[in-house]
């Protein structure tokens, strides 16, 4: 497959484009190639957000923005970065199961990152079969792909922080391969396409788009439902029926709705599985650790400790259950004398909530607890 002149020099034109051809078939929306030079803008990006607090405890590429902003971390030998986007675009929203249902966010309806990785490897495999090295990186935190896709001219940054692919959108996993092979890179970036739309900041449930591109994840739903401790009591009622994720920012941009409106993707990962955009909140909270695992493993879930997803029912159950509801009632009752302080604190909250009041024991002396019975408002 490798490609030479006359005189025996490499004509990586030809080559990257025979790569980035293979991407597209192995089943690749959009697919580029940015150096594989430290990517100093997003570097500076992190640092300055950690600087502020605004990563909010954060991990993920903010653990070590050394390595997961230079892919000779990964790879000493890399010259090039192979970046491609996999759509979870779909005109058709799965149907609620029950009326006490939780919302799942888009990107996590089906595994999106396993067929991402399998396209990607396809490259990594040609790659080393012409003798280079390679590396795919897919949700491993390893790197920042959406800042290698903006170099690849893949699309440019939206005021949502989100990578909008020109014509298509946010909708999109992005993943990497890493690799030794001296490659042509894009010419230069996609011009900015927000122009003075500002949808996005105006609509996000808790602000927490604070300027354009900057979240704060103090603020930040998607952030909040994955964070470990108790859940910020200033955004509980925002939460809604959330469990994981949040697409809101994403549903009001106009380049990701006029694509959504004329798509009719059918990818590989949706018409394998049927895509799961709802969950019962009642399976959540009365499965057993081993069972949520086994469902929901793809999710980051802090420890792999499921107690996190039960707190977050616990809120969707506040929010959305109804207090004449016998279900209702006796999950508030298991969660109210739980023997995690945590869940109890939690579930203090969503009895309180729905007006059941009569099922809540004031006389609980764990801290987390009592802080908070104190928080609510017919204590003080």
């Amino acid at each position: 497959m490798q490609l030479a002149d006359e005189t025996g020099s490499t004509d990586n034109s030809g080559y990257t484009a025979q790569l980035l051809s293979l991407g597209r078939k192995a089943g690749l929306d959009h697919v580029g190639v940015a150096s594989a030079e430290v990517l100093h803008r997003a570097r500076q990006a992190i640092n300055q957000r950690k600087e502020q607090g605004l990563h909010n405890q954060m991990q993920f590429t903010y653990r070590n923005p050394e390595r997961s902003t230079d892919p000779t971390k990964t790879l000493p030998s890399a010259r090039s970065v192979i970046v491609g986007a996999y759509s979870y675009s779909s005109s058709q929203a799965p149907e609620k199961i029950n009326e006490l249902s939780a919302r799942i966010a888009r990107y996590v309806w089906s595994d999106f990152y396993a067929q991402l990785r399998q396209s990607l490897g396809q490259i990594a495999r040609q790659l080393e079969l012409d003798g280079h090295r390679a590396v795919v990186l897919a949700d491993d935190n390893a790197m920042v792909d959406r800042e290698v896709a903006y170099q690849a001219g893949l699309g440019w940054f939206g005021k949502n922080s989100n990578l909008l692919i020109s014509g298509a959108g946010s909708y999109f996993v992005l993943g990497c391969v890493i690799t030794s092979a001296e490659l042509a890179v894009a010419a230069q970036p996609v011009e900015e396409g927000c122009a003075s739309c500002r949808r996005c900041l105006d609509n996000c449930p808790t602000n927490a788009i604070v300027a354009p591109g900057v979240i704060d994840a103090n603020k930040c739903l998607a952030w909040l439902l994955q964070k470990p401790g108790v859940f910020d009591r200033n955004y509980r009622v925002a939460l809604g029926d959330r469990i994981y994720g949040c697409d809101d920012c994403q549903e009001v941009c106009p380049p990701t709705i006029r694509f959504e409106k004329k798509s009719n993707i059918s990818t590989v990962a949706m018409s394998v599985k049927q895509p799961k955009a709802w969950v019962s909140v009642a399976k959540i909270l009365t499965s057993d650790d081993g069972a949520l695992i086994k469902e929901f493993g793809a999710w980051y879930i802090a420890n792999r400790d499921p107690k996190w997803l039960r707190r977050n029912a616990l809120i969707i159950l506040g929010n959305i259950g109804d207090a004449n509801d016998v279900l209702v009632v006796d999950l508030l009752k298991q969660y109210l004398h739980h023997a995690d302080p945590v869940l109890r604190a939690h579930a203090v909250w969503a009895a309180a909530r729905l007006g059941l009041h009569q099922l809540i024991n004031r006389d609980d002396d764990d801290q987390l607890v009592q802080a908070e019975l104190q928080s609510l408002p017919s204590v003080k």
